[in-house]
Order: C-alpha cells, then sequence, then structure tokens
C-alpha cells in the first residue's frame, strides 16, 4: 500500500482558484488517421450512417456513407447516435455494408467534395474555396485526417454504395459548359439554356445546384424553376411597398436585370451547422433562416451540380455524428490499452468508458458523475479495509491521514497523469467550427504519434490544460465503470493498472489483550437489534467503547472500527442506490448518496433503535449530550432518517457507533458486505428515495444562486457563527447562526436566507 501514497504533486498548478495539471495532450484516434498514401487502388471499409428523426418537415434526410481505410472494432450497441436538433430529435444508426475499391482518381474526387460541401457549411467562405479544392493536390507526408463521408445510393446491397452523380458536382466550375448538353436529365422539351453568373446553363443544372449570389456573398440550394415569376412580377415588401422584382433589384442593391423575362429561381438558404449533442439545445418550430428566397437565374453563379437540400441537410448533422464516433474511438483505445494491462477477461461497452472519460463541461446527455461517485465509494472501501488489515496496530488518525494519501483528488490526478489518462479525457463543448475536416490540406493542425503503452498508439492533436479535479474525476468514473461491468475484481485490476495496490484476502483481526464481552455489554440483545450472531463477541465490545472509556480490560476505544465501517456503509448504500434507481441523473444520485450517508442520519437511526443504551463511555458531556438528544426524540422529524432538516446537532458518537458496529460485523463475518448491510439496513430504514430526497439547505442554495446567477457570500464570524449573503433584484437576504458547530451554523443560516429568497421571489 505504501506504493500507493502520492504527496509529489508536481503535475499540478494553481490557476486562479481551480488547480491544473501540467500541460496534457489531447488525442485524436489512430483509426482516422493516415500518412495519405494514395496508392492506384484503395481499399475501404464501408459504413451506412443512417437518419431517422421523430418530427416531420419538408427537406427529406439522406442517409450517407462512412467510408475508412481500417475496420472499426466497436460494439454494436454503441453505433447508436441520438441527436438534438432545432425542431426535435434525430437518431442515427451506424452500420457496417462492405467494401468498396476506390482508385487515387476517385480518393481525391471525394476528398474534394466532402471538403467542399463541409467548407460551405461551416463557414460559407466561397472566396477561398477554389484555393482549398486545389490544395487537395498537394502531396501532404504528415499524418492527415483521412477518411471519406459521402452520399449514398439508396441501395446497400450493391457496392459500391456512393452517389457518383452528387459527388462529381464538385467539378461543375471546372467543367465546360456544353450547349448540346445531351445528358439533360429534364423530360424532352423543357431543357433549356438559362443565362447565369457562369454563362449559359442548361435549366436541368440549376435544379438541385447550389449557388452563390456575388452581389450580396449569399449561398442557396437551388429547389426548382419559378415559372410563374419573373423580373416584371409584382413583389410586396414588408414595409407594404408594392413593387416588381426588377425595380426591388435596382432599389436594393443597385442592379439592373437583363433579362427580366426569365423565370426565378427558388433558392433556400443553407443549414447552419449546430452542436446536435448539446443536451440543452432549445427546440423552436420554426427556422427563419431556411426559408425560400426568389432568385433571378442571371445574378447565380452555380458552384456544385447535380447536389440537393436534402444533401446540404443530412450533411449538416455529420460534424456530431463524427464527433460522437471519433468519441467512441478514444475510449476503444483507452479499453484496449488496459485489455493490456491483464483485464483480457472483462468486457465493458466502449460507451460505458466513454461516458467514464466525459465531463459535465461537455453539457452532454451523458457525464461521468454518476460513475465517479460509485468509483469514489470502491476506491474508499477497498483503501480503508486494505489499510485497516495491513496496519492492526494503527490508531484512526494514522490510517485516516494514509488513506487521503491514495484518495484525495491531487493523489488521483497524479496517478491518472502519470498513466496519460489527461490525453483521453473529454473536457470541452463540441464547437463544429473546430472540427477537422477529413481530408482538408489547406489548413494546417498538427497530429503527432503518441505512444501510450508499449503496445498502443494514438494521435495529439495538441495541448490543453485539465483541472486537476476533473482528472481525479474520471479515475474514479473508470473505477466505477469496471466495477458495475466486471465486478469487482475488475475494478481492483484497473486500480492496480493505475498504481493504488489492493487485494481482498481476509487476514485475520489481531488483538493482544483479552475481552470478555459477556460482562460489558448485553451481547443477547445487541444480536437480537442487529438480527447477527456473533463469532467474536468481543468485537461489539470495541465496536460500542467510547474513547472516554478506555480502561485495561477495554484498551481499545471505536474508531478503528468506525473507520472501516464508515467505509464500507457508504459503499453499500451508494451500490444499493445505484442498483435499485438505475435511470436517475447523476445529481440525483449523488444528493441521494449525500442524504442516507451522513452523521445525523446515522445519529438518527442509532436513538431510534436504541442502540444508544448500549454505547460504553465515562463521559459526563456524552451522557447529557445523549440524554437531550432522546427526551428530544419525539420532536424530532422522522418521515425519514436524514438529518438534513433538523436544526440541531447530535452527539457524534451516536452517528459513529452505527458505524463502528458495521466495521465489526464485516470482519466477524468474514468481509460479506451482503451480511453488513442485511444487519444494518432495517436501521436506516426507511431509506431515502428519489421522492423522499430532502436538499440540504446549503447545496440548494448554492445551486439557485449558479442558476439565478446571484451573488453568494459565506462569511464565519468566529468558532461557531456563520454569515451567508444573497444579493437579488437589488435586495440583499442575510442571516446569522450559531451553533454548536460550524456545519450546522452555515446549514440553518442557508435555511433562514432560502426562505427569505423564495419569499420575495414568490411576491409573498
Amino acid at each position: 500500500m505504501e506504493s500507493a501514497g502520492m504527496e509529489n504533486n508536481g503535475t499540478q498548478q494553481e490557476l486562479g482558484n481551480e488547480i491544473y495539471s501540467d500541460d496534457q495532450a489531447k488525442y485524436f484516434p489512430p483509426e482516422l488517421v493516415s500518412h495519405c498514401v494514395n496508392d492506384s487502388m484503395n481499399l475501404y471499409h464501408c459504413y451506412l450512417i443512417q437518419l431517422r428523426r421523430n418530427f416531420d418537415y419538408d427537406v427529406p434526410l439522406h442517409d450517407i456513407v462512412f467510408a475508412l481505410r481500417t475496420e472499426l472494432e466497436l460494439d454494436d450497441e454503441n453505433m447508436t447516435i441520438d441527436l438534438e436538433v432545432d425542431r426535435g430529435s434525430l437518431t442515427v444508426h451506424v452500420k457496417y455494408v462492405g467494401v468498396v475499391e476506390l482508385n487515387s482518381e476517385q480518393v481525391l474526387l471525394c476528398q474534394q467534395f466532402q471538403v467542399a460541401i463541409f467548407r460551405v457549411l461551416l463557414d460559407g467562405n466561397l472566396k477561398e474555396l477554389n484555393g482549398v479544392l486545389e490544395a487537395s493536390y498537394l502531396r501532404n507526408e504528415f499524418p492527415l485526417c483521412d477518411y471519406l463521408l459521402l452520399p449514398f445510393t439508396g441501395s446497400h446491397h450493391n457496392p459500391p454504395f456512393i452517389d457518383w452523380k452528387c459527388v462529381s458536382s464538385v467539378q461543375f466550375p471546372h467543367q465546360a459548359l456544353d450547349k448540346s448538353h445531351t445528358n439533360c436529365s429534364l423530360p424532352k422539351g423543357y431543357a433549356r439554356l438559362v443565362k447565369t453568373k457562369n454563362g449559359s446553363v442548361c435549366s436541368c443544372m440549376l435544379e438541385n445546384s447550389l449557388v452563390c449570389t456575388p452581389h450580396n456573398d449569399h449561398v442557396y440550394c437551388i429547389t426548382g424553376t419559378l415559372n410563374n415569376l419573373d423580373g416584371n412580377t409584382i413583389l410586396s415588401r414588408k414595409n407594404g411597398q408594392v413593387i416588381t422584382y426588377k425595380k426591388h433589384f435596382k432599389s436594393r442593391h443597385g442592379i439592373d436585370l437583363c433579362f427580366e423575362s426569365e423565370s426565378l429561381l427558388n433558392g433556400r438558404h443553407i443549414f447552419p451547422v449546430q452542436n446536435c449533442l448539446w443536451k440543452c439545445r432549445q427546440q423552436k418550430e420554426k427556422d427563419p433562416s431556411n426559408a425560400s428566397v426568389e432568385l433571378p437565374p442571371e445574378l447565380c453563379s452555380v458552384l456544385m451540380s447535380p447536389i440537393s437540400i436534402a444533401t446540404f441537410y443530412s450533411f449538416s448533422f455529420v460534424p456530431s455524428i463524427m464527433h460522437r464516433i471519433e468519441s467512441l474511438l478514444i475510449a476503444l483505445n483507452l479499453k484496449k490499452m488496459l485489455v493490456d494491462h491483464c483485464m483480457q477477461n472483462v468486457v465493458i461497452p466502449t460507451f460505458k468508458v466513454l461516458e467514464a472519460i466525459t465531463t459535465k463541461e461537455c453539457q452532454e446527455n451523458f457525464h461521468c458523475k454518476s460513475l465517479a461517485t460509485i468509483g469514489d465509494s470502491f476506491l474508499k472501501y477497498a483503501a480503508c479495509q486494505q489499510l485497516f488489515k495491513t496496519y492492526q496496530n494503527h490508531h484512526e488518525s494514522l490510517l485516516t491521514a494514509r488513506k487521503e494519501k491514495i484518495i484525495s483528488n491531487p493523489a488521483l490526478c497524479k496517478l491518472g497523469c502519470d498513466c496519460k489518462l489527461p490525453g483521453f479525457i473529454r473536457n470541452e463543448l463540441f464547437d463544429p467550427k473546430m472540427w477537422i475536416i477529413p481530408g482538408d490540406r489547406s489548413r494546417y493542425y498538427a497530429l503527432d504519434e503518441e505512444l501510450v503503452s508499449t503496445k498502443r498508439k494514438v494521435y495529439n492533436r495538441g495541448i490543453r490544460k485539465v483541472k486537476s479535479k476533473r482528472v481525479a474525476d474520471v479515475v474514479e468514473a473508470l473505477i466505477g465503470a469496471y466495477l458495475i461491468t466486471g465486478g469487482e475484481l475488475a475494478a481492483l485490476s484497473l486500480m492496480d493498472w493505475l498504481g493504488i495496490k489492493v487485494d481482498f484476502v481476509n487476514v485475520p483481526y489481531q488483538r493482544d489483550f483479552p475481552v470478555q464481552p459477556e460482562k460489558l455489554v448485553n451481547i443477547r440483545d445487541l444480536e437480537s437489534l442487529l438480527n447477527y450472531s456473533f463469532r467474536d463477541p468481543s468485537l461489539l465490545v470495541e465496536a460500542l467503547t467510547h474513547g472516554s472509556c478506555i480502561r485495561p480490560e477495554i484498551p481499545r476505544c471505536y474508531k478503528r472500527l468506525e473507520f472501516l465501517g464508515d467505509s464500507v456503509l457508504d459503499y453499500l448504500i451508494t451500490m444499493h442506490l445505484c442498483h435499485e434507481y438505475p435511470e436517475l441523473s447523476p445529481g440525483l444520485i449523488t444528493d441521494l448518496r449525500s442524504a442516507s450517508v451522513n452523521n445525523e442520519c446515522y445519529a438518527l437511526s442509532s436513538v431510534k433503535a436504541g442502540l444508544h443504551i448500549h454505547i460504553l463511555h465515562d463521559s459526563q458531556d456524552v451522557h447529557k449530550r445523549i440524554i437531550s438528544t432522546v427526551n428530544n426524540f419525539e420532536q424530532l422529524s422522522l418521515e425519514s432518517t436524514s438529518g438534513w432538516q433538523q436544526e440541531t446537532t447530535f452527539p457524534k458518537v451516536l452517528g459513529d457507533i452505527i458505524e463502528s458496529v458495521a466495521g465489526a460485523i464485516l470482519i466477524d463475518s468474514g468481509y460479506n458486505k451482503e451480511i453488513v448491510f442485511q444487519s444494518i439496513r432495517p436501521l436506516l430504514e426507511p431509506l431515502i428515495t428519489p421522492e423522499t430526497v430532502p436538499l440540504n439547505p446549503v447545496k440548494e442554495l448554492n445551486d439557485l444562486c449558479l442558476n439565478k446567477k446571484m451573488t453568494f457570500l459565506s462569511r464565519e464570524n468566529g468558532t461557531t457563527c456563520v454569515t451567508i449573503e444573497v444579493e437579488a433584484n437589488g435586495i440583499t437576504h442575510n442571516h446569522s447562526s450559531t451553533a454548536a458547530n460550524k456545519k450546522m451554523a452555515k446549514k440553518l443560516a442557508s435555511k433562514a436566507v432560502l426562505k427569505s429568497l423564495k419569499e420575495s421571489m414568490s411576491g409573498t
């Protein structure tokens, strides 16, 4: 266990009030990277990105082909992605459909197509588009983000699945405009030449095309010809003025239409690319930016043809989809690295690893908090029982100090950094503007190869700062992920990889003094109360002995057993809550755990069960405080065992003995945690539920101030006095409370300020 004690925090630094680890890498999956050696023939593994929406809209969705040089190893169940969009939600399913062989010219054409469509969608900077496409001919010896995203033909039964006609639309500006246009797609008699900025273009090439209007630098998708409208048609402006289209363009843009009798084109704005993984996205019924406009053909410069509005609409979701796939692949690479360590028999879903490395800063529908809560409780228990067994003659205070060296945030951060975990952590809200367009050679980005183990390599996309607390959270979350998926042995194996050496070998509890338990405690009553028969009743004596009652016949108090029992109860209750309520949000799981595992909760349970009468102590102060608590017992709120509602403090010994008795049962049962829970749970009933969980006044006030952006101030006015002050809407709400300790004083002050705030906000 000594190897797990980490005192060197040299990998961390303080910036403002936050502690950050040193500059850390940001990893990119090797499956999406190549050195761009275009052979005469290239084999691509193809996946179909299927888009399904739960709302009605007049623009159809088209599936997309995702092709890369490496076959992915993602779990099938992880290939479903949920997106939040303006009008509702999309379900995306990614499935393998086969392989295609592309020659170097086809690969180049595909790269040009996807660079063009994403440059239009992401930044609309068409002035540089030709230069961007020309850059694709340049050879690049450095690693490049290299995969293909292409329109789908509509049938995946016959390769190559790719809609080459649409892909070839990127060549339109470079093709000679043939007046004969023998391959016209319009019915005979409908095709005709139309004057555009490009020159004369067949009307069929304007149907389903991308155009720009140089007079205002706007980009539109043409969805059809408005045969009933031309330059002489009357237009009603928003101000009520009635004017022809010809006069409108003259007065608004100073343009004289030369072909006013030419039918206008129906154009739609390009769809904005948004972060569709953002859980806080607000839905809206209408999207005015995508409204139709009427365009004279002579003002339009055709950029791509044929390409439909549905293609642009479908591709607008791709950056979010690929960001999720990139994240899953990063999680997969971390999972492979852990498998190499010695966890070959552990089957853990890739998505569970992704959840563990995703922080709340990403603002997605999942993050590591729940897993971190589980991992934290197991880590605490594993470390405590190992320390308890290893240092059998150490006082509780020394055990606690050693425990902190193992499970503290700085210690966990250092362990995580030593194992190169920060590079895998996702800690930023996805910004589509920062997404790397695959195959785009016009923008420089570094992808440096980095070994994360002797067998595994990833690519480093750059350097960033990561909060020390976030690294520690991810360490705990990974422990939690392996615990609930592979069991305790898998979690211990992960901890071993991190550098925390723990085993669950049952070591006999040694005591060098004789104890006659039947002369000191009522064993029969206690065993009946606990529904457990002790093999070694002397453990009961130790569990119930207060520090004031040390005698030759009982030279050890309950503190060591409390140290062990605290950790096992925390672990047992946390696992119970997670199994009982698997769908709860991370925040509510944390609230449930905090409300269930605290000294007030245990103290109430101790008095309610009558356990307090068995405490061995020689302190008048302890005696008076216990008597006072018992006398006021009837006035206490006992709708639940949570003590947060109470406005009085309880003697610490009342809560401690619940934990020490739990520790005694754990040792006596051969470290059988289930027996501990079966014995202690009835004392804690009724357990907190999502319906009965009370809010901690301090946390509730803090959350309210954060949500309402109110100023929160807490100051200590002495050893036991706390003042809470909140400014809201120009009104200051403050309250000072004095109690037996600062924790209770802060709770009482927060409760009073909360009441005042709520009354003010409700207008009462």
